[in-house]
Parts: C-alpha cells; sequence; structure tokens
C-alpha cells in the first residue's frame, strides 16, 4: 500500500506523481463510448478540423479522471474511505491524441472527523501536459480540488 493515512498529509506538501500517460485516441475513443458522450469535437475529426483547435480535443472528463488516477498511488492508495468531492474544475488548455500528462497534489487542508476515527482531506490536483520541447516546458490543462475521507493509522484495519 502506497497512500498516505491521516496524520501523514501534510497542509501545503506538494507531492509530485512520477507516472504519467500518453493519451491515445483510443484512450478517448472508449472514455466517450463508455460515458455515451458523443460530442463530435471529441470524435469527428472532419468537424474538430473546422474548430478553433483544428484537431479532435481530448474528452476533459477523462483529463480529470487521469489525473485523479495519476494522483491515488501516492496519495490514497489503500488509505482511502471514501471521496467526498471534486470542486473547482478548470480546463484551462485543450489535451490533443499524443500528449502526456502528469500530475501533482498539494494538500490544502486537513481535519478529524468529530469521531476522531478518521480525517477529511483535501488536495488541489493540477494536471500537465508535456510540451514536447527541449526545454521540459509543460502546460496545465487541468485543476481541481479532491476532498477525501481518510483513514488514521491508528484505525486501519
Amino acid at each position: 500500500m502506497a497512500g498516505k493515512y491521516y496524520e501523514e498529509f501534510e497542509v501545503g506538501e506538494t507531492i509530485t506523481h512520477e507516472k504519467r500517460r500518453t493519451v491515445s485516441e483510443r484512450d478517448n475513443q472508449v472514455f466517450c463510448d463508455v460515458t455515451m458522450n458523443q460530442q463530435p469535437l471529441h470524435l469527428d475529426a472532419a468537424f474538430a478540423a473546422e474548430t478553433q483547435f483544428g484537431e479532435r480535443l481530448v474528452n476533459g472528463i477523462y483529463t480529470m479522471a487521469l489525473a485523479t488516477g495519476l494522483s491515488i498511488p501516492d496519495t490514497t492508495d489503500g488509505t482511502i474511505v471514501a471521496n467526498l468531492s471534486y470542486d473547482d474544475v478548470e480546463h484551462p488548455n485543450p489535451v490533443f491524441h499524443g500528449d502526456t500528462v502528469h500530475a501533482e497534489s498539494t494538500v490544502l487542508d486537513k481535519r478529524e472527523t468529530s469521531d476522531g476515527e478518521r480525517g477529511v482531506v483535501t488536495m488541489r490536483v493540477d494536471a500537465y501536459k508535456l510540451d514536447g520541447d527541449a526545454d521540459g516546458g509543460e502546460t496545465l490543462v487541468c485543476t481541481f480540488e479532491r476532498t477525501v475521507l481518510s483513514l488514521k493509522r491508528e484505525h486501519a484495519e
């Protein structure tokens, strides 16, 4: 188990997640299919070519879900009771097929539950795509707050 218990989170800490993923056309297609989102901007190359983007965009909800998934091993894998909320979601820049995405989480707040057996932790998750240039630049593509109910080590089963 790699996740953190409530006591191990520190307000203000930023966790850079090592894992990253290059988003494929198939990733986007399957996500749109299983969620029944048939928006042509995601699926129709001819339609998307006529937009300001000039090509298909990766579904923004997929980008958010990917950022969450990339963050789990270092934050809540095996130590979470429940996801409580996702707030203040923004997609400042698009993701395209072939973009490589990575994430980092910053702990914004934490507090014990009233019974003292668990804790509530709020993190900001920022997802970036690599720009592919020699200087290692990156562009913010999604940011949101994730609030979780976390186990305390002494009460873990």
